[in-house]
């Protein structure tokens, strides 16, 4: 004989039947949509360093390809001098990325900053810095800053390996007597060295990193694009 349910006993079902089907709609989207619960190592998030180097490394290795440096020593001293992009010299309003000291287009900050005696010993002193409207024109300025001669054992033309030219920048650039240890450190845990290789040639002409379009382009396009953009 079968046992008739009271309507009660009919909603307490349907409820249990529905609570069911939504905890197991939910645990399988939540499998899709966040990663980390179907325990796919596969896909981790960008670290800083990593998304600071995404923002600069086409530009540094541009800058670095049209005034004899090499990008990966551009790119290792921003990160170190800059916290890769961390400090509050680099943050804005000031963009400062290579503690470079001064004044831009009169624009400076003051900050406290860490000195090397020459023998290791570490000091704080306070100073002014140069402040940018971004990071394009701390890129540009850093490397005007570089192309004067007191740095030239750290040009290219110069200085065979970047090993050869970190050890250039040591003493001169920063007082920091391992600033070149430090800075062959972070170009061989990123791989920076892959930002030095030359400009590479399409059918249609050379190809540049074009920072309007933030895409490498042919230099024509190039052309046409910084003429435009100083065209008042």
């Amino acid at each position: 004989m079968k046992k008739r349910i009271s309507k009660k006993g009919k909603r307490i079902l349907s409820a249990l039947f529905i609570m069911t089907t939504t905890i197991a709609v939910g645990f399988v989207l939540a499998k899709h949509i966040n990663p980390a619960s179907a325990n796919n190592s596969d896909q981790q998030p960008m670290n800083q360093t990593d998304y600071f180097i995404s923002q600069i490394g086409e530009p540094a290795r541009q800058l670095g390809q049209d005034n004899d440096l090499y990008a990966s020593v551009m790119i290792a001293q921003a990160i170190l001098e800059s916290g890769s992009g961390q400090s509050g010299l680099s943050g804005e309003p000031h963009y400062n990325l290579f503690g470079i000291k001064g004044h831009y287009d009169g624009q400076s900050a003051d900050m406290e900053t860490w000195e090397d005696d020459g023998e290791g010993n570490a000091y704080t002193i306070n100073d002014s810095f140069r402040s940018y409207p971004s990071y394009v024109e701390s890129l540009q300025d850093y490397v005007a800053v570089l192309k004067q001669g007191h740095f030239a054992g750290a040009w290219k033309s110069n200085a065979p390996t970047y090993q050869d030219a970190t050890a250039a920048l040591t003493g001169v650039y920063a007082t920091d007597t391992s600033y070149n240890a430090k800075l062959n450190y972070i170009i061989e845990k990123y791989d920076l060295t892959r930002f030095d290789s030359p400009l590479y040639e399409s059918g249609a002409g050379y190809i540049v990193y074009n920072p309007y379009r933030q895409q490498y382009t042919t230099q024509d396009i190039l052309d046409v694009d910084t003429a435009w953009a100083n065209r008042f």
